[in-house]
């Protein structure tokens, strides 16, 4: 356990990408089986455990504590992990009382009634030192949050194993922690574990982003068009008894859309977008996300947000892979299996019918007013190949909206940026004063984010903790794709995709746009 607290503190306090890695990689290779299993499922997400609450965790220090102490305490500290960590009481003798490992930890709670936790919990509590109780309960309560991605830690494992990412991601829903099958394999000591006919997931094929001008250099008649869905891309899997539905990182989303789970027919795996669909008409993103995220839905929610999938691909059918032939052969699969058979809650992506750049061009232009974010164009002589191969995809977008908002609040950044204030919280004007319609931290050049830090430090009217309130005098144009209603925004919307245009240190922040005109661009 001391193992993997260590882990954790580095990770919590590494904040570059490629150190995470660099920990992860090494903790993989030199940490023996199961321990680095069940380490890996922590990092990951799929480890649970029900019979521990935090609720117990409570009621074990204040047996121990002093309540007004702790109650003093947790208000500052804020969480309650660290508090217990650092509050706990070292018992006498504590050099001989046995240190537990990850995997025994795991072991004994999966095994243990709710009744009985508490004993186990106190037990090893006062076994660890402060750093080793907090990875401890941060486990067990399951807010380990060290800001590494399930797709990050399995980078990790593809360094450790000197393999693609993409073949990981093949066998990933396939196996079961403590992946003893996985470490085996990645160190070379056995072959690449067999996952039979589950529904795995398969790495998706990604588009780059092109503009008119790239073009001319390209023969329209050897692409396809298509639109491009304002929702997530997702991927459909059913082999066996088992159906699957998956997001373009490999995440299995399933359980919040049972609806589309039960339409998933027999023997295929089929690409596509996720959408909230009424009466033939895409509802906006801002529709679809009230469904993500979550892990169930209720019967409202699957009344008011009715889940659909656009089919992109079809990549498989009958066992059959189809992902060597040719972007037309599989469009014809796609389109002759859809054809016969009823299938509920999914639909064609419609191909787009066009002799010219310049007359797809005008089709673009008007996606706006449809709620469309812009074109996809796929060659159609390629075959299904995971990444983002450069030239076979392209996703035209259309042009970005843009509006004059006013500076409200400023957050230090993370990485090399944590020493400059370079997050920000934008507003317009309504009734005379300033509301919040968004946040964005890219957009401009460092030269640039000296000379934003710098106004921020100036302008300063209230500190809270990391962010900086300042005085309305900063003028930023933002660029974003689309805007939505919002109950969760004071304002009432919500930008989609928002980032710094300009900056525009010449114009008054009275002249700022306002609610009201943002409001007329809601789709």
């Amino acid at each position: 356990m001391n193992r993997f607290a260590a882990l954790l503190d580095g990770l919590v306090f590494t904040p570059s990408r490629n150190g995470k890695l660099r920990l992860m990689t090494d903790y993989f290779a030199t940490t023996p089986d199961p321990e680095r299993g069940w380490a890996l499922a922590a990092l990951t997400g799929d480890l649970n455990f029900r019979e521990a609450k935090a609720g117990q965790i409570r009621e074990l220090v204040l047996a121990r504590v002093d309540p007004e102490l702790f109650g003093w305490s947790y208000d500052f500290v804020g969480d309650l992990a660290e508090t217990v960590s650092l509050i706990w009481p070292t018992p006498e003798k504590v050099d001989v009382l046995p240190t537990p490992g990850l995997a025994e930890i795991v072991e004994k709670l999966r095994s243990t009634r709710r009744g009985d936790v508490g004993v186990l919990m106190a037990g090893w509590l006062d076994a660890l030192d402060a750093s080793g109780r907090w990875a401890l309960l941060k486990l067990v309560t399951g807010g380990l949050r060290v800001g590494v991605s399930a797709r990050l830690a399995k980078t990790a494992l593809a360094e450790l194993g000197k393999v693609d990412l993409d073949r990981i991601e093949e066998v990933w829903h396939g196996l079961e922690a403590p992946y003893e099958a996985l470490f085996a394999w990645l160190d070379g000591r056995a072959p690449k574990p067999e996952v039979g006919d589950r529904p795995t997931f398969s790495p998706l094929m990604l588009a780059n982003p092109i503009e008119a001008e790239e073009l001319v250099a390209l023969d329209p008649a050897a692409y396809f068009a298509e639109w491009k869905w304002d929702g997530i891309r997702v991927q459909l899997v059913s082999r066996g008894a088992e159906k699957r539905l998956y997001s373009r990182t490999g995440d299995d989303v399933g359980r919040a859309f049972p609806d589309i789970l039960e339409s998933v027919p027999d023997g295929v795996v089929l690409d596509g977008e996720l959408l909230v669909l009424r009466e033939g008409e895409v509802a906006p993103f801002n529709d679809l996300q009230q469904r993500l995220n979550r892990k169930l839905a209720s019967a409202k929610m699957l009344s008011d947000f009715p889940a659909w999938v656009r089919l992109y691909d079809m990549l498989e059918a009958e066992g059959e892979d189809l992902r060597p032939l040719p972007l037309s052969e599989r469009r014809v699969r796609l389109e002759n299996w859809y054809r016969a058979g009823t299938r509920p809650r999914l639909d064609l992506s419609p191909l787009i019918a066009f002799s010219s750049w310049e007359e797809l061009g005008e089709l673009r232009d008007g996606a706006r007013e449809r709620g469309i974010e812009g074109l996809m164009l796929k060659r159609k002589d390629w075959a299904y190949v995971s990444g983002r191969p450069k030239g076979p995809w392209f996703k035209w977008k259309r042009g970005a909206l843009t509006l004059d908002t006013v500076l409200m609040y400023a957050q230090r950044g993370h990485g090399k940026r944590s020493s400059f204030y370079s997050d920000y919280t934008f507003g317009v004007w309504r009734d005379g004063e300033l509301v919040p319609v968004g946040k964005a931290y890219f957009g401009f050049t460092d030269e640039e984010l000296l000379l934003l830090d710098k106004w921020v430090r100036n302008n300063t009217t209230n500190r809270y903790g990391p962010v900086r309130e300042v005085s309305p005098g900063l003028v930023l144009e933002v660029a974003f794709d689309s805007v939505h209603r919002s109950t969760r925004h004071k304002s009432g919307v919500a930008m989609r995709f928002p980032r710094i245009h300009r900056i525009r240190w010449d114009k008054p922040h009275p002249e700022a746009d306002t609610l009201e005109t943002l409001s007329k661009l809601v789709t």
